[in-house]
């Protein structure tokens, strides 16, 4: 490692470009893994608590508004990811100086968007709620929800912001330890706001955003008191055209499949808004529960990203073909180990939840229709994370809207109108389009002249 190079290094950060792949994948992703369950925790504590202490209804609220929450923020994790990946890059190719510009644009770039997000998320509620279909008996919980997450959305965006600049110069355990602060902070405010001060869905909405912003602090001060290259600080913020360019370049294509996918779910939920509060709470309950099923193929993406972004800023091709091989490795592994008990378990873990009888039986219909597909997912995951990290955002982008919103959206409607408006139908129309994606991931993939190289694995 050149002396340029050693200097942007400390016991936190890590260099990927060398050392035994396996071992760096696993040691940097369980970190963001426990992390992640920590932070699915908490939200389940809000589902349980709404569940159990409030109402059907307010289960029903607080677990259907999700496409919603990612319609809006989707853009900005997109740019987020973008601002991942320059730094990565820069950062394995011990550019110092490269690193902190990007650095200082990207906070800035998060500033002006929580705005906007912030403003957009609090007018357009009312409707999004109605585009859904929301019932009558569910929107007064959801409109309440929905208006409090979003006006303190802003301490979300700066945490995923600056967690995306740590884990892009291999730093996992700082975003993880303030995810688990955060998800205690939640847990506790959820019982005391509800339980206490009797707040109901407006009660767990404070609670969130309250143990977000104690994230983003954390962050933010993290940032600014390293000794690393990526070391924030507020008197010398400068906007830099050069770096913001290239975090758009590789952001907005992700940011606009996240957005459109998740603004096309909208729809979807009216789909199964259609059969009633009973399917909406199942389908609630299988959120939650298929949220971290999906966490540790999740965590190995992000480290495969983050190990691809390294090595393709020294230029070691081969380093990334052997990245690639034993991240889809670790994607298959952990999927297997995590499907098996929440299929056999499926109707005690809706009952966690809700315990109606008739929201069990749908909820674990539908986990057990739907848990072997995600097998699907794995195919693809790593591969759109090496696509982007090598410069091709926008292939994946088209391929993804392709598969997650058009063909998607057809289905479902020829479903329902001319085939069985049934609700397994329905539900399928998720695996149906992870199946479409992976295949033209995989063809473009060895296609594209940005990845074709690696396709030889």
């Amino acid at each position: 490692m050149s002396i340029k190079k050693r200097t942007l290094f400390n016991q936190k950060s890590t260099d990927m470009t060398q050392g035994r792949i396996l071992p760096l994948l696993v040691t940097f992703a369980v970190p963001i893994l426990l992390g992640n369950i920590f932070q699915q925790l908490y939200n389940m504590v809000d589902t349980w608590v709404v569940g159990n202490y409030v109402s059907n209804e307010a289960f029903s609220a607080v677990g259907s508004v999700g496409p919603i929450i990612n319609a809006l923020i989707g853009f900005f994790l997109g740019l987020s990811s973008g601002a991942g990946v320059v730094v990565s890059r820069h950062f394995g190719a011990g550019d110092e100086e490269d690193v902190n510009k990007t650095v200082h644009t990207a906070i800035i770039m998060t500033a002006f968007f929580s705005v906007i997000v912030t403003a957009a998320g609090v007018l357009m509620t009312p409707f999004f709620l109605n585009m859904m279909k929301t019932p009558p008996e569910v929107m007064p919980e959801s409109l309440s929800y929905l208006t409090i997450y979003f006006a303190g959305i802003s301490g979300l965006m700066l945490y995923n912001i600056g967690a995306a600049i740590l884990q892009a110069i291999g730093d996992s355990r700082s975003p993880f330890i303030f995810l688990t602060v955060s998800a205690a902070l939640n847990v506790i405010g959820d019982f005391v706001f509800v339980l206490v001060f009797d707040m109901g869905v407006a009660g767990v909405a404070w609670a969130t955003i309250i143990s977000q912003w104690v994230s983003a602090l954390l962050v933010i001060i993290t940032l600014m008191r390293t000794d690393t290259c990526v070391k924030l600080k507020l008197g010398s913020l400068r906007f830099d055209l050069d770096k913001f360019s290239m975090i758009v370049r590789i952001g907005i294509p992700a940011g606009i499949q996240m957005a459109i996918t998740s603004f096309s779910n909208i729809f979807v939920q009216s789909y199964i808004n259609y059969f009633g509060a009973d399917c909406m709470s199942g389908w609630t309950a299988y959120g939650k529960i298929d949220s971290v099923m999906l966490l540790p193929m999740r965590a190995v993406g992000v480290a495969a990203t983050t190990f691809v972004g390294q090595n393709i800023g020294v230029g070691d091709d081969e380093r990334v073909k052997a990245g690639i091989r034993t991240a889809q490795f670790l994607s298959f592994v952990s999927l297997g180990i995590s499907m098996i008990p929440v299929m056999l378990f499926a109707p005690q873990l809706v009952a966690f939840f809700n315990p109606k009888p008739e929201v069990i039986e749908l909820g674990a219909l539908i986990i057990r229709v739907m848990s072997p597909c995600y097998f699907i997912i794995c195919v693809y995951d790593v591969l759109v994370g090496v696509m982007r990290g090598a410069g091709d955002a926008k292939t994946p982008m088209f391929i993804m809207l392709f598969s997650f919103v058009v063909f998607r959206q057809i289905y479902l409607y020829v479903m329902t109108n001319y085939i069985a408006n049934e609700v397994v139908p329905v539900i399928m129309g998720y695996p149906l389009g992870w199946l479409v994606c992976a295949v033209l991931i995989v063809i473009a993939f060895r296609r594209s002249k940005y990845t074709r190289r690696y396709a030889r694995l």
